[in-house]
């Protein structure tokens, strides 16, 4: 090993005699051996044909004594080694051979044909072969090239010894002395100088390295004296520090960290860190490797430490990888106890889920559980059940007893509810007065009936608050997953669904999700897009229903009836309109708009048709009911030089039920200013007599369900006259004018008229309809009344 220089100086000088000076001789030897060859074929050539003229007529002859006389004098030849002659008809075979046992391999063999003019004309009469030994390599060389040619071996031999000797001494034992200089300052770690002075190369590479070694052992000492510092302050600096390598195994740890940890140097050095995490957690720590940093960032990860006594605290590692260019791998990292921010966190998470009137989760809380639930469905293959809960006339106790009596209602509706959920069950008050209950289980379907049955009975037993009984009742939507939904915010939202098609069937009760409820939802969506579009584009318009004086049959007014003509699916219901729109709050808006085309309507009707004392019965919502009321019917009236006596207001028990003192002082204000008020669907309300008492009352109008069998002969018949006699007479008795509502024949009419009943309306008298077609209908009244038509 300690001469591999020198080997590969002599395998190098080898390398070029060998390619060099070997081929060069070895091609001067093949040029001379080919030209000895070639002069030997071609005197041993005319030696064949000089013969072979002589042999033309012995062959022809078939002379053979003649013919091994004649080859004997060929073999005489010193390189012919063999002679053989034939004739071409095979009858003559000489052959004459210097050696007792000849072989012909190795041999040249060289023939010519024997030719012989007869009358016939010359003619090939046989052949004759020699076989010559190939010269050698060295055949055409004589003494004196042999002489030069030792003498060039011996020059060269000499060279090559002298350029091996030469390096030994002038550049092999230099670089022994430079190598165990350098192996020895690697061995012993202390700094050792080169013995060599020259001007060569050599000594120059000497000089350089005893330079190069005062120069290290200086910048040793500074390194010394810097990784002392620099251990001083790992070790001293307040924080958790430790080092790792690229295996994760631990290579140093500060004081600071022994101190905090428990543990000793000896107890962590060359320890994989992982051994010191909590098991559950060793997946987190070792997936923040995908994400180290290569330009100098660092990365965190929080995970739970296990510490010499046992206990755990959960630490925020900060870790940089360290830059290999210079000399270093591996990772440092502080480490930082967070276990009171942890602590901190979870409480502040666990509040920030919770409801805290009630103590369940939220619908955050719950949101983030369904989805961790339909998760472990998905991988158990189990089914779900969401049950979606809504207290029935909870505002009611609101707005009679204050909300603190509502929140109180909520915490006993959970405090009862409580102990009919299973371990495994989530329930959550999702806001208001709505609670949610996720059931998990094989048994779910079963288990969801069953509770739904338990929570509809649990409102049997009436609740206390602020010292009063109140009964309520719920609402409940189910729907099952995977069935129903396919995930947890459908999920959530097909219960809702369900739970709403209970409340629109008439509430207290249960009711599982349907594909139909979906379309009743669609429909209802479009139904609100309708609206929306309605509103904004004037879509709403006031048809009239004629209203007849019994006695003699002249219109007295119409009520304006709601419409909207839409412009691709033409006039829609209004009933389903007039639903969804009390539901979402826009039937307030539709009121205004149905108000003013009312208004305008009567103007035109007014104007085109006479019928200057004709009124006109609009139907007012709860939410129209505003103190600018007054005013605004006022300007409207005024707009159209209408006389305020001509406007009836229309309402139903559903605006006198609270007994509002805002919507007694605007109904007392419109009849201060003469307007009149008219109480609709008179009677199937269960306190419309004290109504008629308690507010401005001036029309009474009687439900067209007491109307449809009055003049039958039944008991229900009897029963209705009785009823709409002792309206009409209570009515008359308070001053109040009465209209019955829904008369379709004439029966119906007359019976009515001899109750005394003052006005009526009906599909007998006409449909509601667009101003447009109003032309008809009092041109046929206006006949009726001067007798061409008998009504």
């Amino acid at each position: 090993m300690n001469h591999s220089v020198e080997s590969r100086f002599i395998t190098i000088v080898s390398a070029a005699l060998l390619g060099v000076v070997v081929p060069l001789f070895t091609l001067f030897l093949a040029l001379s051996s080919q030209q000895v060859a070639s002069a030997q074929r071609d005197q041993i050539e005319l030696l064949l044909s000089t013969n072979a003229r002589a042999l033309g007529k012995p062959v022809w002859e078939l002379d053979e004594d003649t013919i091994r006389q004649t080859a004997l004098t060929i073999l005489a030849d010193p390189s012919v080694h063999s002679v053989t002659v034939d004739d071409r008809l095979r009858k003559l075979n000489v052959s004459e051979s210097d050696l007792k046992a000849f072989d012909p391999d190795g041999m040249d063999k060289i023939s010519l044909p024997i030719s012989y003019k007869s009358i016939q004309g010359e003619q090939i009469v046989g052949d004759i072969a020699v076989f010559v030994e190939a010269p050698g390599w060295f055949a055409a060389l004589n003494e004196t090239e042999f002489a030069f040619i030792f003498i060039f071996v011996l020059a060269v031999l000499t060279v090559f010894l002298a350029a091996l000797v030469g390096n030994r001494l002038m550049v092999i034992t230099p670089l022994m002395r430079l190598a165990a200089a350098i192996e020895a300052t690697r061995k012993l770690g202390a700094r050792h100088h080169v013995d060599w002075r020259s001007n060569d190369e050599i000594g120059r590479l000497a000089t350089s390295f005893n330079e190069m070694q005062i120069q290290l052992e200086r910048d040793e000492k500074e390194l010394k004296r810097a990784h002392q510092q620099t251990t001083e302050i790992y070790n001293r600096t307040p924080a958790m520090l430790f080092s790792l390598d690229q295996e994760d195994l631990i290579g140093a740890v500060s004081d600071y960290w022994l101190l905090a940890t428990g543990y000793s140097r000896d107890d962590v050095i060359g320890q994989p860190f992982t051994n010191l995490v909590v098991p559950v957690d060793h997946a987190v720590f070792a997936g923040r490797k995908s994400k180290l940093r290569h330009d100098g960032r660092s990365v965190e990860a929080t995970v739970r430490f296990v510490c010499r006594n046992g206990n755990v605290m959960d630490v925020l590692i900060i870790e940089r990888e360290l830059d290999a260019q210079y000399g270093t791998s591996g990772s440092l990292n502080v480490m930082t106890d967070i276990t009171e921010l942890k602590q901190s966190e979870q409480r502040n998470r666990q509040q920030a889920i919770t409801d805290h009137l009630t103590g369940l989760i939220n619908r955050q809380g719950f949101e983030a559980i369904l989805d961790l639930k339909i998760s472990e469905a998905d991988r158990n293959d189990i089914r779900l059940a969401c049950l979606f809960v809504d207290l029935d006339r909870f505002k009611s106790v609101n707005d009679n007893f204050g909300h603190a009596a509502g929140d109180d209602l909520l915490r006993q509706f959970v405090a009862r509810i409580r102990p009919l959920l299973r371990s495994g069950d989530t329930a959550s008050r999702l806001g208001g007065d709505e609670f949610a209950f996720l059931l998990a289980g094989d048994e779910d379907q079963s288990w969801a009936h069953e509770l739904c049955d338990k929570i509809v009975e649990l409102f049997e037993t009436p609740f206390v608050v602020a010292g009063a009984t109140v009964r309520l009742s719920a609402s409940v939507g189910v729907a099952f997953y995977p069935d129903h939904a396919s995930g947890a915010a459908d999920l959530l939202h097909k219960s809702d669904l369900a739970m709403y098609a209970r409340k629109r069937d008439g509430k207290n009760g249960a009711q599982i999700f349907d594909p139909a409820i979906l379309e009743k939802t669609r429909e209802r969506a479009e139904i609100e897009k309708d609206i929306q579009d309605a509103i904004a584009g004037n879509w709403f318009e006031a048809f009239f229903q004629p209203i007849v004086d019994l006695e003699g049959g002249a219109i007295i007014g119409f009520e304006a009836l709601m419409r909207m003509r839409h412009p691709v699916k033409g006039i829609l219901s209004p009933a389903a309109i007039i639903e969804v729109a009390e539901e979402n709050g826009s039937v307030g808006t539709i009121g205004n708009l149905i108000l003013e085309s009312a208004v305008a309507n009567l103007a035109r009707v007014q104007q085109e048709f006479g019928l200057p004392d004709a009124y006109v019965a609009v139907n007012f919502s709860p939410l129209q009911f505003e103190c600018s009321l007054p005013t605004r019917l006022a300007a409207l009236l005024g707009q159209y030089g209408l006389r305020p006596n001509r406007l009836v207001i229309e309402i139903t028990e559903a605006v006198l039920m609270h007994d509002n003192p805002e919507v007694r002082n605007v109904l007392n204000e419109i009849q201060q200013f003469g307007c009149r008020i008219a109480l609709d669907d008179f009677g199937t309300g269960y306190s419309s007599l004290s109504y008629m008492s308690r507010f401005p009352v001036d029309i009474v109008k009687i439900d067209q369900s007491f109307i449809r069998s009055i003049e039958e002969q039944t008991d229900v018949g009897r029963k209705n006259r009785m009823l709409v006699e002792g309206i009409s007479a209570i009515s008359h008795k308070m001053n109040c004018k009465v209209i019955a509502e829904g008369v379709e024949t004439a029966e119906q009419q007359g019976v009515l008229r001899n109750m005394g009943v003052d006005f009526a309306q009906g599909y007998l008298f006409s449909r509601p309809l667009p101003v447009d077609a109003l032309h008809s209908i009092l041109s046929h009244r206006q006949q009726s009344l001067n007798g061409t038509i008998v009504a």
